[in-house]
């Protein structure tokens, strides 16, 4: 059965966090230290757990490799500061689940291609960080004691809004290439999702989680002004 949960932190020193699922509430102690708000996030079942878990295995790996072929383009100093910071992040995280896995994932001889302008890599980066999150917040509704994960998952996301709504306000030919990036990612973003979610443990949900994660990043795309006057999508 799918559930929806809603969690909400007080203030990041709140002690315990609320799950309010089918008018019940627990309590989700070891989430409440990082201090994040879930709103209405859908609660899988424990048997989607390994599934999640293999999903940012190979996630991780390719945020990992994709940050560090970034770091060797052109981006502005504070950016590249930030980019080591993610990639620290993203190698922790890889760890992590390979531990809990008992996996490890496969190792790419050469780094993957990235966009050599900082506006189209901005939202390359941002799109994919978007994607980690939706499915962050689906393992934290499985597994609340990896809240730190969608902790860093949201940094990462914020970072790369902030970037992107500088790089829109200059209004010149960076902010116009930004958008046609982000139209570009996003066509092929469905065929990544139903990539994603791909296991068969998933299959009773697959409709609903496309829906749900197509829709919250397209309006994340929309408020920032990169999918302006853009239909929407199945």
């Amino acid at each position: 059965m799918l559930r929806r949960m809603i969690v909400e932190a007080k203030r990041p020193s709140c002690s315990v966090c609320k799950a309010v699922v089918g008018g019940v509430t627990r309590r989700l102690g070891p989430a409440a230290r990082f201090g994040y708000t879930i709103s209405m996030a859908l609660v899988l079942p424990q048997i989607c757990e390994r599934a999640l878990l293999e999903r940012f295995l190979r996630a991780e790996a390719m945020a990992l490799w994709s940050v560090r072929s970034a770091q060797a383009r052109d981006v502005p100093p504070h950016a590249l500061s930030f980019l080591h910071r993610h990639e620290e992040d993203e190698r922790t995280h890889l760890r992590q689940f390979e531990m809990l896995l008992g996996m490890s994932s496969w190792e790419r001889t050469n780094p993957p291609r990235v966009p050599s302008q900082w506006w189209a890599l901005a939202v390359r980066l941002y799109g994919y960080e978007a994607l980690g999150l939706e499915f962050a917040k689906l393992l934290a509704g499985v597994r609340p004691d990896l809240a730190s994960i969608l902790a860093d998952e949201e940094a990462h996301v914020g970072f790369f809004e902030r970037e992107i709504r500088a790089i829109l306000a200059g209004g010149d030919g960076a902010a116009q290439g930004a958008r046609t990036a982000a139209r570009a990612w996003w066509k092929q973003l469905p065929r990544t999702v139903d990539r994603y979610l791909g296991d068969e443990s998933l299959v009773p949900y697959r409709a609903v989680l496309r829906r749900e994660i197509l829709g919250s990043i397209k309006r994340r795309l929309t408020v920032l002004g990169l999918l302006e006057g853009t239909a929407e999508s199945s």
